[in-house]
């Protein structure tokens, strides 16, 4: 295993306000409102194709939030699942 390059205890005697995050952006409502949360990294499991009805305004506004719709919805219901079990 390769020895750390990282100043481990020049970095632990760092307080908040030492630290510059100029460069970093302030995360806003929007990007959190975006975000979608994965618990594990563990390769998700094989899809399968089903046919689902949904209200067309709520599949519409997947949609429009652009390429991995699908990925998002199916995200949001397992997170449900999950806090359901």
């Amino acid at each position: 295993m390769k020895e750390s390059l990282t100043d481990w205890e020049r970095l632990d005697a760092l307080q908040d306000e030492d630290i510059d995050l100029s460069d970093v952006p302030e995360i806003t409502p929007e990007m959190t409102a975006k975000a979608v949360a994965r618990r594990d990294l563990k390769p998700t499991p094989p899809k399968r194709q089903v046919t689902i009805r949904l209200d067309n305004d709520v599949l519409e506004w997947f949609r429009a939030q652009g390429k991995g719709y699908q990925a998002r919805i199916n995200s949001l219901l397992r997170a449900y699942m999950k806090a359901h079990q």
